[in-house]
């Protein structure tokens, strides 16, 4: 999930890139100065580092995210164990399951 997300994100960056050069040219092409051509210029440097920036940003969200998921699975899969038996070891416990009279195996469906 991670990694459609981080991909998500990377192309949010690159149409925010294209859209800063698509800027670019169209300032510079009304500029009348070399200083206008260079304050696009200068614009689109900082859309790009704006872009690149959110993009690290939501990287850094979906390794939480997965972090988050990963550690909420580890919990509720601990839950679903039963606990050790009090005062046993575990060569008091065999290593195959135990039939019930009618021959059924724990976690059988009947």
């Amino acid at each position: 999930m991670e990694k459609l997300s981080n991909m998500g994100s990377v192309a949010k960056k690159k149409l925010k890139i294209c859209r800063a050069k698509l800027d670019e040219k169209v300032q510079k092409a009304s500029a009348k100065t070399a200083e206008e051509r260079k304050i696009a210029e200068e614009r689109r440097k900082a859309a790009e580092a704006e872009a690149k920036r959110e993009l690290h940003e939501a990287k850094a969200r979906h390794a939480a995210q997965k972090l988050r998921t990963r550690q909420s699975h580890v919990v509720g899969h601990r839950l679903h164990h039963q606990p050790p038996v009090e005062g046993g070891s575990a060569a008091n416990v065999p290593a195959y399951p135990i039939a019930s009279p009618e021959g059924y195996y724990p976690g059988h469906r009947i």
